[in-house]
């Protein structure tokens, strides 16, 4: 999912990043602490520090501010994370890994499949919301953290795929072409992802998911 989610600052607006935030894969973040080993305080914290960054952004915060807005001390952060880096990239993670139970969650209660469908994306799009467009700004110039919302993204379409698929097999959507239809889902994600259509349309990533949802139920609906 995307979670593969603003208000705030203009289209198109892109901050760099901070002194320190070396562009490196997340997939190869040693210094990001696993969630089974975190104690309840840092629990606390993580969710603590995810508001904070998903609200203002992180380019220009320092360890320094963090530990001061968070009332805590860097040694306290580094129980999270070795640095920075990790920090924000264990945030980004931990956010869309809550979004994505919230979303499945919200399909899980569905029947339908075009609700399935209105149900997922919009839920993608509640999701999203909330997201400042600072935050999304930043993720779009700090590779490790784009990559974690890519992932979400990929991962998003294909579930729109899927969903689609179990419409028409059980004859509620009619006989399209399914992996074109995914294939275009996935690419207006993308561009959603990429800050293209915010850019372009002056739609929300939140705003923008909801469009995408209305506008496939009605091309796939019998």
């Amino acid at each position: 999912m995307p979670c593969g989610w603003g208000a705030g600052g203009g289209p198109g607006i892109r901050h760099p990043p901070a002194t320190g935030l070396r562009p490196r894969r997340a997939g190869r973040y040693a210094g990001i602490m696993p969630a089974t080993r975190r104690t309840a305080r840092q629990a606390d914290l993580l969710e603590r520090l995810v508001a904070l960054v998903t609200t203002e952004g992180f380019a220009e915060l320092t360890l320094d501010d963090l530990a001061e807005r968070l009332h805590c001390s860097k040694t306290t952060l580094y129980q999270l994370a070795r640095s920075k880096q990790g920090l924000v990239v264990e945030a980004v993670k931990h956010y869309f890994r809550g979004a994505t139970e919230a979303v499945e969650k919200r399909v899980a209660q569905t029947v339908a499949p075009s609700d399935r469908v209105r149900a997922y994306l919009t839920a993608v799009a509640e999701q999203l919301r909330p997201l400042s467009r600072r935050f999304l700004d930043d993720v779009a110039e700090f590779p490790p953290a784009r990559e974690v919302y890519e992932a979400n993204t990929r991962m998003a379409a294909e579930r729109v795929r899927q969903l689609i698929s179990e419409g028409v097999s059980g004859g509620a959507f009619r006989d399209v072409h399914t992996a074109f239809v995914g294939e275009v889902a996935a690419a207006t994600m993308r561009q959603i992802q990429q800050g293209e259509l915010k850019a372009r349309t002056g739609l929300t990533d939140a705003e923008a998911y909801e469009q995408l949802a209305s506008l496939i139920v009605h091309a796939v609906s019998s």
